[in-house]
């Protein structure tokens, strides 16, 4: 509202803040992205998805930071923790193999708690098998079983069909959300089990029973991101329903705020974690906040109530 902001692109640029950020990150409170240039890369020579399984959850985290933290060229990691490995394994469809990969695996001592690593490599065929072989010597290092392909073909081609199953669940009574953070390695363990215990136990006064697993997705050198996914039973009253997930999100957002976890890994801001953005970016940030807004869109035209939460909503 305030006028065109023209940024010009450069390989780089060290002329003070990249103002680009600034807009990206508003979520629309800021600005309209009218105009962008895009970058353009060739294809991928070749693309792989591997599956490693674990013991336990904490040697599965060991394997993915020493991976993280070696450099290991993957394009993908993702480990699961026990409830949700056995819910991939489940949805994969293919109930009569994954008995016979159960079978093999107790055999070889991998029984529950079990957790599922995926990794995935992207590049040129020999940048491939390279990334791939390092990151399975790392894994093997933490007790990492290496069983090839198979279950990262199912899960790539099942990965975009499951979020659908969110629809089908609510016809069949059961509401589904996610929620995610990022914290530094130190914090990853007990950061996974409190806000799956907040989610899991919050309810259970009302009789009502939810189900939260948990994964590591996006990884890095300092931390992880960890991303929770639970289901709990929908009520014929909408506002009941709204409620209890209300208290759960609410809850699980206390301990991520307590933890030291940011609010929002990539979900974003939005309404629901604007009441805990202070605790991340402290008061000034947040004057510093409000004074672009001021400045950009004094009538608070764009998306008012967005990121700062006292302002007027639409």
């Amino acid at each position: 509202p305030q006028g065109p902001l023209d940024l010009p692109s450069f390989p780089a640029s060290a002329a003070g803040p990249d103002l680009r950020h600034v807009i990206l990150g508003s979520e629309g409170r800021l600005g309209v992205i009218t105009r962008a240039t895009i970058y353009v890369r060739p294809l991928p020579e070749a693309e792989q998805f591997h599956a490693l399984f674990f013991r336990d959850w904490s040697s599965g985290v060991e394997a993915v930071r020493s991976i993280a933290q070696a450099e290991v060229p993957l394009s993908m990691m993702r480990l699961s923790d026990k409830m949700e490995t056995q819910t991939t394994l489940i949805l994969s469809g293919r109930e009569r193999l994954v008995a016979l990969a159960d079978l093999g695996l107790r055999a070889l001592g991998y029984g529950e708690p079990l957790c599922l690593l995926l990794i995935g490599a992207t590049g040129s065929p020999r940048k491939v098998r390279t990334a791939i072989r390092q990151a399975t010597a790392l894994a093997r290092r933490h007790g990492g079983l290496f069983t090839g392909t198979m279950i990262g073909k199912m899960w790539r081609k099942s990965r975009f069909h499951t979020p659908y199953l969110r629809n089908t669940l609510w016809e069949h009574g059961y509401a589904l959300d996610t929620l995610e953070t990022a914290v530094p390695w130190a914090s990853v363990a007990a950061t996974v089990d409190l806000v799956r215990q907040a989610l899991r136990q919050e309810l259970a006064p009302k009789g009502e029973h939810v189900l939260a697993f948990a994964h590591l997705s996006h990884i890095y050198r300092s931390g992880a991101s960890t991303y929770f996914t639970y289901l709990f039973p929908r009520s014929a009253d909408p506002d009941a329903t709204f409620s209890n997930w209300l208290t759960l999100k609410t809850l699980a957002s206390e301990v991520i705020v307590k933890q030291g976890g940011t609010i929002s890994h990539q979900h974003g801001v939005g309404r629901d974690h604007a009441p805990y953005l202070t605790a991340e970016k402290g008061p000034v940030g947040m004057d510093m906040l409000s004074a672009l807004v001021r400045e950009t869109d004094p009538e608070e035209l764009l998306n008012p109530g967005i990121l700062l939460r006292d302002e007027k909503k639409s």
